[in-house]
């Protein structure tokens, strides 16, 4: 009777560890704060949060940008990361930035790279912290002079390149990189160009 009691409350005990262990190595493994994906080439995804963004140089600028009707939108001031410092050590020709909602748009590796037009994780704005700000993690685009005009930036809407909410960023090869200039879902979610 002894043994029976003993070997019942050993099973117990397996039983608790087997279920509480693989709960307590997710939780303690989470990234502390909201994140991000980078698909790796090899297959391997790889996560970047808000504290791994803060540990990279820091820009902070005031942005807005031109919509393909020629209104001027989302003006504030931007804090973050370059995107070419997220993706360095990183081979792409280009990248497909996409959106909770799915919208996808792809960025060729001048873009992301540019001096003159720096393309950035912002993860504030006008100094509200993600995730209380809730446009989440967004690329945006900001030239000293802190206006990306249509005409200037040489597409049919620059806010369509201002992503809100990204969660995935995939580094392409040459052969697999689609049309810069259009994206590949339309979103109320995400600044594709529609009038304020």
């Amino acid at each position: 009777m002894k043994n029976l009691r003993r070997g019942m409350v050993l099973g117990l005990v397996l039983l608790t560890l087997a279920v509480v262990t693989p709960l307590a190595v997710r939780w303690a493994t989470a990234p502390a704060g909201p994140s991000l994906w980078i698909e790796l080439p090899n297959g391997v995804e790889k996560r970047v949060g808000l504290a791994d963004l803060r540990r990279l140089a820091q820009i902070s600028r005031r942005g807005e940008v031109q919509n393909q009707f020629g209104n001027w939108r989302d003006g504030g001031t931007y804090t973050g990361a370059l995107l070419a410092d997220v993706l360095r050590g990183i081979s792409y020709a280009s990248i497909d930035v996409v959106a909770a909602d799915g919208y996808r748009m792809a960025v060729d590796r001048a873009r992301v790279e540019s001096e003159e037009y720096p393309m950035v994780v912002a993860y504030a704005l006008d100094g509200l912290l993600v995730p209380t700000w809730v446009d989440g993690f967004r690329i945006v685009v900001l030239p000293d002079h802190g206006r990306v005009s249509n005409e200037d930036y040489g597409v049919l809407s620059a806010g369509s390149f201002w992503v809100k909410n990204v969660v995935r960023i995939v580094p392409l090869p040459a052969a697999t990189t689609g049309s810069e200039d259009e994206p590949s879902g339309a979103s109320s979610d995400s600044s594709a160009g529609t009038p304020p």
